[in-house]
């Protein structure tokens, strides 16, 4: 069966989808044409929510009462319905009343009447902001609940990844075909100009990718040209680094150049400049002529003689005393609106030898004046540059005229920024010199090293970056977006491992299990055979997770994935409460589909069938603002704590993957193998999968180590005083003082005296 939906969908029939996910008999399709929901249901189309709800819940075995499943779907009618508020508190206490002391709606699993109110309420932001005031607690338990299941995040997943990339299989294709002026076929030259001085992060990546992107559309050619012109921070290290960068991102250039190969043409066209009074130089200090810039003051030099300037440029370029106190400025305008206008710098002097030409030159370029010449020389056809050079783009088109070369056309497009996320070269430098990471390459940066070692794909980043279309709006996304469209790339192929956190494991006994190890072949992904077969061994003696059996109720009859179900006959606990082993009878006759906790689980280890030792690893933010404003010290606002490491234990399957493989640890999440560690330790990154859970702070974790940040040389760090470890934000003095405050809890359970209290 497959349920076609749109995103565009108001209200978005959140009930049909969740319940399609849940019963696992309706694959989702995403079709922005589509007008409404539909189910393909035997043979027949079913396009009311009502039906859709009840046909996968009959087909996903999900018994209810029918004269009460019927009153439930007459209420998820009418709530989104009522605009008094009054009325949705009515309907809410009568809802709170009915769950204080029931788990579902009806019965004792979930049913069909769960589903369609659940959508109900989803489905409005009005409904939802009441119920999360906190007063209707045992309603939002509820809600809560069906919400947390990895079914229902699927299904959220799945449309926060439709939302992201519907652009992609529509408009925005169109939108860049539309966006390049006077492109022909086999004729579109495009150039990516980075300066050889550092790693390239992601906003580089969508620069080189739609230049990439382009020259492929238009059957064309992409050039890679490195940007030297400043020798005081390039080398030629960097620039093996950054082509290694674009080859992790599959990013092949037809030719490579350099801005250093046309130094001596970009000396002549200066000097052309200033004969034809169109440049001049100026030993005005730097302070002065910023100001006389901004104020629209003419230089005292500006109308000096071709003979003086010739002069003064010979002696710049000869790197004499008498010259480093010189500059070249374009005689463009004093008072231009547009200040990029206002006779910019287009030589300056450098006597430190350039890693490629040695010490022939004295003198360099700026961006601004060889970027066009370049540009034309080497025939690129279209200029793509991100709208923040958009007032410096008549100044580009100036140099062309001016020295009547040809023209090059300009196309722009928006930067991108992200949220907690720093792209200034200058603050990474700082934070890979106080060793707050760990390199450039570390998971936490938005390196393309980091990203891709933190399992970003080329191909989501790709969709992503095609997403955003050719709008021009300077934003900060969050990172959720691409995540979620990660997940939907690797999911099809990761293959299926399972895992137990050490210190939170708990020995269960299985009545009925093989009295000796037994070893089965299953298939490492159930929906993708392709990806392989595992060992999968059977023991009457398991590991399960301290969390599955804490939340297990005497006689619970509960499913052990790739087994069957088994019933939970007895638990014993430690000191402290915590569940120290547990007993359970194998009922293999039981239903999968009639239990609310499917769980993972290992063999016990033994001589012949041991466990693998594991690290999973999880990172946080660098920072603890989303954006830090120009004034801002970024010393202020280092988050903490940004690694967290657990140790676990893993079935011997994952001997196999190799450094860089994308797997599942079922009901943990996805990671990519960073390689096993100096203590030979299998190291296991975690991949967020877009929810918001995946892209929190995960400090104070049972069996998480939070590794704090080292302090810097420079003070540089943030200090935890009475701030908890486990918040992103910066310090604030408490609201209500030090004195401690009993809070005042609205709520219809009955008051008990607290456990410590005298």
């Amino acid at each position: 069966m497959s349920l076609t939906l749109s995103t565009k969908a108001t209200p978005f029939p959140y009930a049909s989808a969740a319940i399609a996910t849940y019963t696992q008999k309706a694959e989702l399709n995403f079709d922005e044409s589509a007008t409404g929901v539909v189910l393909e249901f035997d043979g027949s189309q079913l396009d009311t929510e009502d039906q859709i709800v009840d046909a996968l819940a009959k087909a996903g075995g999900l018994a209810g009462d029918s004269t009460k499943t019927a009153s439930y779907f007459a209420l998820a009618k009418t709530l989104p319905t009522l605009t008094a508020i009054p009325d949705i508190v009515t309907a809410f206490d009568s809802l709170d009343n009915h769950l204080a002391y029931r788990t579902f709606l009806v019965g004792h699993d979930i049913t069909a009447a769960d589903w369609i109110l659940w959508g109900s309420i989803k489905g409005s932001t009005k409904i939802i902001g009441l119920l999360k005031n906190g007063t209707h607690s045992h309603l939002l338990r509820w809600f809560s609940h069906l919400e947390s299941l990895d079914s229902t995040q699927l299904a959220l997943t799945s449309l926060a990844a439709a939302k992201a990339s519907k652009a992609r299989n529509t408009k925005t294709a169109a939108g860049f075909a539309l966006g390049l002026q006077n492109a022909k076929e086999g004729e579109v030259v495009t150039r990516f100009p980075p300066e050889p001085s550092g790693y390239l992060h992601i906003g580089h990546a969508k620069a080189a990718m739609l230049n990439q992107y382009f020259a492929k559309m238009y059957k064309g050619k992409l050039i890679i040209r490195f940007d030297d012109t400043n020798p005081t921070k390039e080398r030629s290290e960097f620039e093996e680094t950054m082509l290694g960068d674009l080859d992790l991102l599959d990013i092949k250039a037809d030719r490579i150049t350099h801005t250093s190969d046309y130094f001596d043409t970009l000396y002549e066209m200066a000097i052309k400049m200033i004969e034809t009074g169109k440049a001049y130089t100026d030993d005005t200090e730097q302070a002065q002529m910023r100001d006389e810039r901004g104020k629209g003051i003419a230089s005292a030099h500006r109308d000096d003689s071709v003979e003086d300037n010739l002069k003064h440029f010979a002696e710049m370029k000869s790197g004499s005393p008498e010259g480093l106190r010189w500059c070249l400025r374009a005689k463009i305008s004093v008072d231009s609106q547009n200040k990029a206008l206002r006779d910019p710098v287009i030589y300056r002097c450098n006597v430190i030898a350039h890693h490629r030409t040695g010490e022939k030159w004295k003198i360099y370029p700026t961006y601004d004046f060889a970027c066009p010449i370049v540009d034309s020389i080497e025939g690129i056809t279209h200029a793509l540059r991100t709208n923040e050079y958009r007032e410096r783009n008549a100044q580009y088109s100036w140099m062309i005229k001016a020295l009547g070369i040809r023209n090059v056309n300009i196309w722009d497009f928006s930067r991108l920024n992200f949220i907690y996320t720093l792209l200034s070269k200058r603050k990474l430098h700082w934070f890979v010199d106080n060793k707050l990471v760990k390199g450039w390459d570390d998971p936490r940066m938005p390196t393309i090293r980091g990203i891709r070692r933190r399992g970003l794909t080329v191909e989501a980043l790709s969709q992503f970056m095609l997403a955003q279309g050719p709008s021009q709006a300077v934003v900060s996304l969050e990172w959720d977006s691409i995540w979620a469209i990660n997940k939907k790339v690797i999911d099809p192929v990761a293959p299926r491992f399972w895992a137990v956190v050490k210190e939170q494991s708990v020995p269960v006994t299985i009545n009925g299990g093989p009295s000796s190890a037994e070893v089965k072949t299953l298939p490492r992904h159930k929906k993708n055979p392709a990806v392989g077969e595992k060992q999968t061994i059977y023991t009457s003696t398991i590991l399960v997770e301290q969390e599955d059996a804490a939340s297990f109720a005497d006689q619970e009859e509960i499913t052990l994935m790739d087994w069957g179900n088994a019933i939970v006959r007895s638990k014993t606990t430690g000191p402290s409460g915590e569940i120290t082993s547990l007993t359970m009878d194998l009922y293999l006759e039981g239903d999968f589909r009639k239990t609310s906790k499917k769980i993972t689980w290992l063999a016990q280890p033994t001589a012949t069938h041991t466990l693998v030792d594991v690290t999973l690893l999880d990172y946080d933010y660098m920072i603890t603002k989303k954006k830090l404003e120009e004034n801002d010290d970024v010393k202020d606002f280092v988050t903490p704590v940004s690694e967290f490491r657990e140790e676990a234990v893993a079935d011997a399957n994952v001997r196999s993957v190799t450094k860089g493989d994308i797997i599942q640890f079922e009901r943990k999440g996805y990671f990519i193998f960073d390689g096993p560690a100096e203590d030979g330790k299998l190291e296991f990154i975690r991949i967020p999968d877009g929810r918001a859970a995946s892209l929190a702070s995960k400090a104070g974790k049972p069996g998480v180590v939070a590794v704090p940040a080292p302090v810097s040389t420079d003070g540089a760090g943030a200090s935890s005083g009475d701030t908890p470890v486990t918040t992103k934000m910066y310090k604030v003095g408490k609201v209500y003082g030090d004195e401690a405050v009993k809070p005042s809890v609205n709520t219809k359970m009955y008051t008990v005296k607290g456990v410590y209290e005298d």
